[in-house]
């Protein structure tokens, strides 16, 4: 392969990166691939840290060692996750968004890419130290988020299911009670989607009590597994019984009075 100039080996080496966050890369796959000495690589992978830095959209960890190399941490500003949160607000507060039974309409939401890749690295920079193995949700609104952030966080997404499925194999199965309904539902994980001892954490598009991050806890026990970490996009504080305490939230409102949302705000994690 012909000789690159700097700004095409930079353009590469970002998109490589990005594209595969929180995954080790190791420089010989970067002077193979650009027909560059090692050397010359690790001053265009000075340039890239400085630049995304600078941006804040994240940052660039070198690994130290014999499997060491460098991966892309996805992050965001302060600034720009505040401005996310205040424009998400605004779009939820639009008229229509409630609909009977006093339910938010969710569904455009939870499948716009751009907010949903926005708030998968808000949420995803808050469980980078967790040491996941897992990402895990239950059907379906929650997929897309919970995608971003298993992505980002360089981990496979699990996903329970409301009904057993005979293309999942064997199932553990549980009951739990759902916070928004406050009815005994069931959720069931496939015996082979993880495994044993793993680190997990949940990630839904809307919290109203606890009940199915309660419900999620209890069915990681039975594969010896742990939930190190909970995050939504929407939290809705209106519960009285809470079955979950620490988690994190882009968003969050008090109430639903006469078809509209009160009181809705960005969450703590902007203060």
């Amino acid at each position: 392969m012909e000789k690159l100039s700097r700004n095409s080996r930079v353009v590469a080496i970002t998109k490589i990166l990005m594209g595969s966050p929180n995954k080790i890369i190791r420089l010989n796959k970067f002077s193979d691939l650009l027909n560059a000495a090692k050397s010359t690589i690790s001053e265009d992978i000075v340039i890239i840290r400085e630049v995304l830095q600078k941006l804040e959209m994240g940052k660039v960890e070198t690994i130290s060692g014999a499997a060491g190399g460098i991966k892309f941490i996805p992050g965001i500003g302060d600034d720009k996750g505040k401005e996310f949160a205040l424009k998400l607000c605004d779009l939820l507060k639009d008229d229509g968004r409630v609909i009977a039974g006093n339910f938010i309409y969710m569904t455009d939401v939870m499948y716009n890419p751009e907010i949903i890749g926005e708030a998968g690295v808000i949420l995803s920079s808050c469980f980078k130290d967790k040491k996941a193995d897992y990402v895990i949700t239950v059907e379906t609104k929650g997929i897309p988020l919970a995608y971003e952030v298993a992505r980002n966080l360089g981990v496979q997404l699990v996903i329970a299911r409301r009904n057993t499925q005979v293309t999942e194999g064997p199932t553990m199965t549980i009951n739990y009670v759902s916070g928004t309904s406050g009815r005994l539902q069931q959720m069931s994980l496939s015996k082979k989607s993880m495994k044993s001892s793993s680190r997990c954490v949940f990630i839904d598009d809307f919290m109203k009590g606890g009940g199915t991050a309660q419900g999620i806890k209890d069915l990681l026990k039975e594969f010896d597994s742990e939930l190190v970490g909970i995050g939504v996009l929407v939290d809705n504080k209106e519960a009285e019984k809470t079955f979950i305490d620490e988690y994190v939230s882009i968003v969050e409102f008090k109430s639903v009075e006469k078809l509209a949302i009160t009181d809705i705000k960005p969450s703590n994690m902007f203060t």
